[in-house]
């Protein structure tokens, strides 16, 4: 009886973990709706800067979070329209038409789900701190950069309300933590605004609001090579840059939440998100890291609930309170963003005695990723420079860490050199002037012992050393090499001389 009741106990569905207490559950309910109600400019302005109409952003946003929050690989991550798929896909919307951004969502889409089936995400191993760290610190100047326009020639009543918003968000959760924070400050200074009748900027401003559901179609494209000659460029941006942002926002939660991530099932769900997200006519999108924040580290979510109840909440949103939601002050939002860009930088990273034990080269690729990504205003390629700038300093680091050492016999009959230290490119390029190839004995021995080959540029440098030797007659064995050395060296060995 006991065997089959703890069978029974295996086969029936674990319980969902927002459903752990009531405690969780007010969190992760209360986190989507503050995160609905900042998604809505933010999706408004990523329309604008697509040239769509604001209904396309906030549909893309509405359909991401709800597909993410079931496929994805990351709990409680945000993904909605975003600025950097915006500004990938504008150029096409402004010389083909919505129809061709729509195609580019799709198979932008299907390529994120191959790129995710293909392993992608083990890519993120060779991202180095340093450049997480940049790739951070970038984000959360980008976030406070998108609010300055909205706090500059304005009505300076903006500003009180701006800082009357933040001093709330700073000192509410002292009182209590029940209601996010940033929630009791929206609410309040929308108040405050309607009641005394204060001329601010207004979410209704940014656009107008969507009254229908979306409904699930084809684009209206002609499907020819053409077209696709034409799409595949964008839809391959969009694939890359959508991935980039999310596989590394997700990695930042990771952090944030100490625990670990499926970040090939979260690469397969982004793919799977867009395809449903271009059949709504959305315009596409990705992990958001603004919103991520505020769900995780100022709400304090850490379920798939928030996730999809932000898409759920910012629909019936937008449908059924358009003109209440339309009455919400800018300045509310902006206040909101600011305190999530202050809480995103870390600030540890550029204290003085931070940067005094950190190596030169460290504080150099968190620099470069950071001016990139700001210059650029793209994660991506902040990141790709980011990473090469490592990996150019890693090199030349590893390049001195190979040392030849010589030893002579007593009896001047054979010479020992032994070698140390990891031979590739750069390291190996040096080696062939470290032997005294006119003053050795005629017998020459290599020692590899505590060497590895890493690449054909050692193989060569050996067969370059072997063949000056063999010039003057002498003969040179390699002793020492392990089985990976061994390997490389057997195969290349003497098939590289074409290359001299």
């Amino acid at each position: 009886m006991s065997a089959d009741t703890s069978a029974a106990r295996r086969l029936r569905p674990s319980r969902p973990d927002w459903l752990a207490s009531p405690k969780v559950l007010r969190t992760e309910v209360l986190a989507g709706l503050v995160v609905a109600l900042a998604l809505i400019p933010e999706a408004i302005s990523f329309s604008i800067i697509a040239g769509v109409d604001p209904a396309v952003g906030l549909f893309a946003s509405f359909t991401m979070a709800v597909v993410i929050s079931v496929v994805g690989g990351r709990k409680a991550m945000i993904s909605a329209a975003t600025g950097a798929i915006a500004l990938v896909i504008a150029p096409l919307n402004r010389e083909h038409g919505l129809g061709y951004l729509v195609a580019a969502v799709i198979l932008g889409g299907l390529m994120q789900i191959a790129l995710g089936a293909l392993g992608v995400a083990k890519l993120m191993r060779f991202v180095p701190r340093s450049v997480m760290v940049g790739f951070v610190n970038a984000l959360a100047i980008l976030i406070f950069m998108a609010q300055v326009p909205e706090i500059t020639g304005v009505p300076w009543a903006v500003y009180p309300l701006v800082i009357g918003g933040l001093a709330l968000m700073v000192f509410f959760p002292k009182v209590t933590t029940v209601v996010p924070a940033p929630l009791v400050s929206i609410v309040i200074l929308t108040v405050i605004t309607v009641a005394a009748g204060i001329a601010v900027p207004t979410v209704g401003d940014k656009g107008e609001l969507p009254s229908s559901l979306p409904v699930p179609g084809l684009p209206d494209i002609p499907f020819t090579t053409d077209t696709l000659v034409t799409v595949a460029p964008y839809a391959f941006a969009l694939a890359l840059v959508g991935l980039m942002e999310s596989l590394m926002t997700a990695k930042l939660v990771d952090d944030i939440t100490d625990t670990h991530s499926n970040k090939t099932r979260e690469s397969v769900g982004q793919g799977v998100a867009n395809v449903v997200t271009g059949l709504f006519g959305g315009m596409g999108g990705c992990a958001m890291i603004g919103q991520t924040m505020i769900n995780v580290k100022t709400s304090g979510a850490r379920t798939r609930l928030s996730t999809f109840l932000a898409g759920v909440f910012l629909l019936i949103l937008v449908v059924t309170f358009g003109p209440v939601v339309s009455t919400i002050p800018m300045a509310a939002l902006v206040a909101v963003m600011i305190l999530v860009s202050f809480a995103t930088f870390d600030w540890h990273s550029v204290q003085p005695r931070t940067l005094k034990r950190l190596p030169v080269g460290e504080t150099a690729v968190m620099a470069v990723t950071v001016a990139v990504v700001v210059a650029t205003h793209n994660l991506a390629i902040g990141v790709v420079v980011g990473v090469i700038t490592a990996m150019v300093i890693f090199a030349r680091r590893v390049a001195h860490l190979a040392e030849v050492s010589a030893v002579v016999d007593p009896d001047g009959r054979q010479a020992v050199y032994a070698v140390t230290g990891e031979l590739f490119f750069a390291s190996s390029n040096d080696l062939v002037y470290q032997f005294d190839y006119a003053g050795d004995p005629d017998d020459v021995v290599i020692d590899l012992s505590d060497a590895h080959i890493w690449d054909a540029s050692s193989v060569a440098a050996l067969d370059a050393i072997e063949t000056k030797y063999a010039a003057r007659g002498k003969k040179v064995t390699i002793v020492g090499l392990n089985k990976a050395s061994a390997a490389i060296h057997d195969r290349l060995a003497g098939q590289l001389a074409d290359s001299h």
